[in-house]
Order: C-alpha cells, then structure tokens, then sequence
C-alpha cells in the first residue's frame, strides 16, 4: 500500500473526474489519500470528499498565499473546523517569499496562529516554506520552545541544512515529483539522509507530476513513481519504502487510524 500524503482534489485537473482520479491511484496501489485545502472557502469541499469517501482525509488551513484574505480568520473557527472525524491534519500554512503574494507579516501571524491550534489539538500542522528557510526555521524553534507539536515539511525544496534543522526538531519531511527531476541533485541528497521513521512521499497532485509524467496534469497515482524513484536513491526495495512511508503516515496522522 502507498499513501499520498497531499494531494488537492478539489484542484482544476482532478476535481472534473476525481472518480476516475480516485480508481486509477487505487489501481495503482494507492491506499489513503490526504486532502489539503488552501482557504476557508474550499474547507466544505474537501471536507465533504473525505466524508464521502473512505480513504480520504482532510486537512484545514489557509495557504500562504491566502493570508491577506483571511486576516480576520479567528482561531476559533480553525480549531472547529478540525473537530471532523476525518479532519487530520492542519495546513497547508507557511511563509512563501518567493510569490509574496501576502504581505509577510500577515503570513507570519497566520502561521503562528495555526501552529498554536495544532499544539493544542496535537494534529500534524502541514508547512509549505518557499524561500523563506530562516524565518520559517525561527519560527518553528521559538514555537517548539513554548511547547512541542507534530509537524512536517511538505514538498521538501529547501536547503541540506535547513532539512538537517528541521529533523532535529523532530519534523518529518515529505517528497513530491521534484525529487526526480534531473536538475534536482541537491534535493536528491537530502533525499538520502531523511531517518527513515520520518519520510513521507506525496503529488502535491495536480502539479508536479514526476518523471515519466512530466508536463501532464499530476494525479495522486503518480505517487508510486516518486516512491521508486527514492527507494533507488535510498538503496532499498521499493515495496519497503511503500511499507515504511505508509507506516509513517498513520503514525504521524494517528487520528487517521480512529
């Protein structure tokens, strides 16, 4: 069994024939899916595919990119919305420098306001961090000081250093497509350090499709290309990166297990 640990079903490219997106991941082995939501707005949608089907989950969080529009989201109405059975996770949320599509500050201040409601539920706060490794890595180490929370870093792009700090942390790191992309080398390093009890493999569907799919809409079965690629990074058999990263998943998204 494999897990995409993100994915945006409700994303244009997936969400016209998420049916048929669904039954060709699990043909492909794919046996849970992690349903990421962006901004409030998409929260019923992504809740409501969860609730329908059984192996999707949901996460609640507000992009980056989102944090000027939602100033006013009161952390209320965030720690509500993850007492959904099938809300497990909180985010996408982070700092992305690259766009700056949100004014700094407002994605600083949001991100924090996520981390402390995922301290308090205990649910894994997903990050998305784009050329933004020093204020994200300060922030979580002052929020970890106050007090500890699972985490982890989806679509892993940053630094070898920045992966070796976050780790000592105690986050996990996830991998999407990029890894096997020929101008990825460095990635591909840190790709072979992460412990093995603290790596997840994704889609970040519907971008990113990873080699041999390249320049076609990405789809959560992709995911098993991404896990082969790195289990031949990592000098192990497939099917055991597919066991550990599946174990891992459940592991980390315990609430997923209830």
């Amino acid at each position: 069994m494999l897990v995409d640990s993100h994915c945006h079903l409700e994303y244009k490219g997936l969400v016209e024939d998420r049916e048929g997106v669904l039954a060709r991941a699990r043909a492909a082995g794919v046996g849970a899916f992690l349903n990421i939501s962006t901004r409030q707005s998409e929260w019923d949608q992504v809740v409501g595919t969860a609730a329908r089907e059984p192996d999707v989950f949901a996460s609640v969080g507000i992009h980056p990119h989102e944090a000027d529009a939602h100033q006013d989201l009161g952390r209320a109405a965030l720690l509500e919305a993850t007492r959904h059975p099938k809300v497990i996770a909180i985010g996408e949320t982070g700092l992305d420098y690259y766009y700056d599509k949100s004014d700094r500050d407002a994605q600083k201040c949001l991100f924090r306001m996520h981390i402390d409601v995922a301290r308090e539920t205990q649910l894994p706060l997903i990050i998305h961090t784009r050329d933004a490794e020093e204020d994200t890595y300060a922030i979580l180490a002052e929020e970890m000081g106050k007090g500890a929370f699972p985490a982890l870093i989806h679509c892993f792009t940053a630094s070898f250093d920045f992966a070796e700090k976050v780790l000592a942390l105690g986050l996990t790191i996830s991998l999407s497509g990029i890894v096997t992309f020929k101008n990825a080398k460095d990635l591909q390093e840190v790709a072979k350090i992460v412990p093995e009890d603290r790596l997840l493999v994704e889609t970040d569907s519907p971008f990113l499709a990873p080699v041999p799919h390249r320049g076609r809409v990405c789809e959560p079965a992709y995911v098993a290309d991404t896990a082969a690629f790195v289990a031949g990074l990592r000098g192990t058999e497939v099917e055991q990166l597919k066991a550990t990263t599946t174990a891992n998943f459940f592991k980390l998204f315990s609430k997923a297990q209830a």
